[in-house]
C-alpha cells in the first residue's frame, strides 16, 4: 500500500474513533461551558480530543498534534495531525446531527489526507494525495452543475458576515443561485463533495476548521480556495466548489469581499 493510501485509512480511522466518542454524549443533559472567545465547549468535545490524541501518541508517536481543546504537541516527523472534535458544537449541543470530527495530516504545506465523521447521520468522507474522495466506501465527486441558476449554495450563519462589504458578496452570490441555505460548518463542504450542492462560502476559519476538507474537495474534482483564487495554506475564509462554478462563484464574491 502507498503511503497516501496508508494515510487515507489512517485519518478515516480516527475520525470514526473521535467521532464516536463524541457521539456517545450527543443528546444528553451537557453542562455547557465558555472558552475565552465566547465560543461553547462540553466535555464531549474534551473526551474526543483526548481519544484522537491517545490514538495518535500509540500509532505515530513521532508526529505533532494541534487540536481545537488543547493546542500543538510539537513532533519530530515532520508531520502535524490537526484536530477538531466537534465541528458545530453550537449544533451539536441542540441536538441536530448535523456536526462532524475533523481529521488532518499535514507535511509541511501539504494536507497528506483528510477525514469528516459525521456519526449522528452515519456518514464518512475521506481522501488523500491521488487516492480519490470516498463517501461511506464509495468513490464520490462533486457535481457536474454548469449554471450558477441551477445552484445550490451554502454558508454556516449569514451573521457571520461581520463586515458590510461580506454580506454583500454572498447576497450577490446567493441571489444568482437557485437555492441558498445555512446547511454549514462541515456539513457544507460535505454536500459539495459529494455532489449534492455547489458551493460552501464561509469566514472565521481555523486550520482545524478546514484543512481536512483540503484534499476532500479537490480529490472530488472540486476547487477549494480563498476568495482570490489562493490555495491552502492558510484558509481564514474560503470557498468550495465543483469545479464548473469555481470562477463564477469567486467572481460574483469579487471585489466586495476583497
Amino acid at each position: 500500500m502507498t503511503m497516501s493510501g496508508t494515510m487515507l485509512q489512517a485519518v478515516s480511522e480516527l475520525a470514526r474513533l473521535t467521532g464516536g466518542t463524541a457521539l456517545r454524549h450527543y443528546r444528553t443533559n451537557l453542562t455547557i461551558d465558555r472558552k475565552d472567545d465566547g465560543s461553547p465547549v462540553t466535555v464531549a468535545d474534551r473526551e474526543a480530543e483526548r481519544a484522537a490524541r491517545d490514538w495518535i501518541a500509540r500509532r505515530f508517536p513521532d508526529d505533532g498534534i494541534v487540536g481545537e481543546e488543547f493546542g500543538s504537541q510539537p513532533g519530530t516527523s515532520g508531520r502535524i495531525w490537526v484536530l477538531d472534535p466537534i465541528d458545530g458544537t453550537k449544533t451539536f449541543i441542540r441536538g441536530v446531527p448535523l456536526w462532524g470530527s475533523l481529521i488532518a495530516v499535514i507535511e509541511r504545506d501539504t494536507v497528506l489526507a483528510g477525514a469528516a465523521a459525521f456519526p449522528a447521520l452515519g456518514e464518512l468522507v475521506a481522501a488523500a494525495r491521488g487516492e480519490g474522495c470516498w463517501h461511506d466506501g464509495v468513490r464520490c465527486a462533486v457535481s457536474p452543475v454548469a449554471r450558477l441558476a441551477d445552484a445550490t449554495v451554502l454558508t454556516s450563519d449569514v451573521q457571520r458576515f461581520e463586515e458590510p462589504a461580506h454580506l454583500r458578496g454572498w447576497a450577490e452570490l446567493a441571489g444568482a443561485a437557485a437555492l441558498a441555505r445555512t446547511w454549514g460548518d462541515c456539513y457544507g463542504y460535505l454536500l459539495v463533495a459529494t455532489g449534492r450542492a455547489e458551493a460552501m462560502v464561509d469566514v472565521g476559519l481555523n486550520p482545524w476548521d478546514i484543512a481536512c476538507f483540503v484534499p476532500i474537495v479537490e480529490e472530488a474534482g472540486g476547487r477549494l480556495t480563498d476568495f482570490a483564487g489562493r490555495r491552502y495554506p492558510p484558509l481564514a475564509a474560503a470557498i468550495a466548489t465543483n469545479a464548473a462554478l469555481a470562477a463564477e462563484a469567486r467572481r460574483l464574491l469579487g471585489a466586495a469581499l476583497l
